[in-house]
């Protein structure tokens, strides 16, 4: 029929992503805040390409950490 209990190797590796991805859910926001802050600047720049690409990885490993703990589950 299917599985009856949760693969803890997998559970582990989806919190591995999860854990991965907190640090950048602090970082992202906290570079975004420093390049709005420096506007009139070029270090606008160098601190928004950063928080955009912060951001966009903490929501990759947080859909595929949620993911691969669903897999796991279920």
């Amino acid at each position: 029929m299917g599985k009856d209990h949760t693969d803890f190797n997998i559970l582990k590796k989806g919190l591995k992503y999860l854990a991965f991805a907190l640090p950048l859910l602090f970082l992202s926001p906290y570079l975004l805040t420093l390049s709005f802050l420096n506007k009139d600047t070029y270090i606008f720049f160098v601190f928004l390409f950063p928080a955009i690409l912060a951001g966009a990885g903490a929501i990759y490993l947080c859909f595929k950490g949620i993911n691969t703990i669903m897999k796991s589950i279920f």
